[in-house]
């Protein structure tokens, strides 16, 4: 079963409890970054890591959430519920994030995790306009492995 489906939280109320998380544990700045309908699409901000401004950008990735939530609506889904879907994308997708940086929160204040292992993969190069993950990916996850293992691709 999808996680959040059918949430009814607001997505400007998840957005504002990422934010309210990630300043309780030392986020400095934070941006919200907009599609070209106007949408936050994903938030960004600076931790000091060891003396080091380390930025790190969440997306939402709402289009993926929406894709997902037609592809499991029923055949016999009402016209109207249909319709309502994107809204719901957007809904279920902040509120997934939201979940998603309470729980890794709370294994920080644990300490179980440090703060970059948790968000490594969410490192945000400026120049590039990559993160980390994303970085890694364009190169085949090459840089994860170690030099003399060959990747089987068959």
């Amino acid at each position: 079963m999808l996680k959040n489906y059918t949430s009814q939280v607001s997505a400007s109320r998840s957005v504002a409890y990422i934010e309210a998380c990630l300043t309780k544990n030392g986020a400095r700045q934070i941006l919200k970054e907009y599609d070209h309908n106007g949408q936050i699409d994903s938030i960004c901000f600076i931790v000091p890591v060891d003396g080091v401004d380390m930025p790190f950008k969440l997306p939402a990735r709402i289009s993926e959430c929406e894709r997902v939530l037609r592809a499991n609506i029923s055949r016999r889904a009402r016209p109207e519920t249909i319709k309502k879907i994107p809204k719901q994308a957007v809904r279920t997708a902040w509120k997934i994030l939201s979940d998603w940086v309470e729980a890794q929160m709370a294994m920080i204040e644990l300490a179980q995790v440090e703060l970059t292992e948790v968000f490594m993969p969410y490192i945000y190069n400026i120049q590039l306009k990559q993160t980390y993950f994303e970085m890694i990916k364009g190169k085949g996850f090459k840089a994860l492995l170690p030099g003399n293992v060959e990747v089987n691709n068959g």
